[in-house]
């Protein structure tokens, strides 16, 4: 269990990721963009089946095959691909939505810096038949900054190890 934060701390943490999770679903990027700290790392290992005792050996680690091993760069670069008109696997856009629940804080070390763990679910629809499920757990580390909050760290672990998409071009 995580140390106890005060019932403002959760709200305005929930509040933050709910308006993150509505910055995505807008295609609001560059507004999404800003609320990512210089040094974010957006990463999402890849999922393996493992027995009951190798449970801890049922993702990939740093360094290994990653569906997404970003930095704010990387992440620029995404999204102004798709201001290009470019990136056929988002034109037309996808539809999405972003749900945020069982939010679990956790304080750093470091001051102002937050273990923050979510689960999400995040349905896509694009074109007349495309529908894509997506859903697991998000790992992320906040930092509160003079300017409000920011994902310093972002792990992004999805449920299932065979992902159906055609493609995964969606933020989570």
């Amino acid at each position: 269990m995580s140390t106890a934060v005060t019932p403002q701390l959760q709200q305005e943490i929930e509040q933050f990721l709910y308006a993150e999770a509505a910055l995505l679903d807008d295609g609001k990027f560059h507004e999404w963009l800003a609320i990512l700290a210089e040094d974010v790392h957006y990463w999402m290992p890849t999922r393996y089946n493992r027995t009951r005792r190798e449970r801890d050996k049922d993702t990939s680690g740093p360094g290994e095959i990653a569906f997404f091993d970003e930095d704010l760069a990387s992440l620029k670069a995404r999204v102004k691909r798709l201001d290009t008109g470019m990136a056929w696997a988002e034109d037309p856009p996808s539809r999405t939505r972003h749900l945020i629940a069982n939010v679990q804080i956790a304080p750093r070390s470091e001051a102002g810096e937050y273990d923050v763990t979510s689960a999400f679910f995040c349905y896509r629809t694009r074109l007349e038949t495309d529908e894509n499920l997506f859903v697991g757990r998000r790992e992320d580390v906040l930092r509160k900054t003079r300017d409000g909050w920011r994902v310093a760290r972002r792990r992004i672990v999805l449920d299932q190890n065979v992902v159906l998409a055609k493609n995964i071009s969606v933020f989570f």
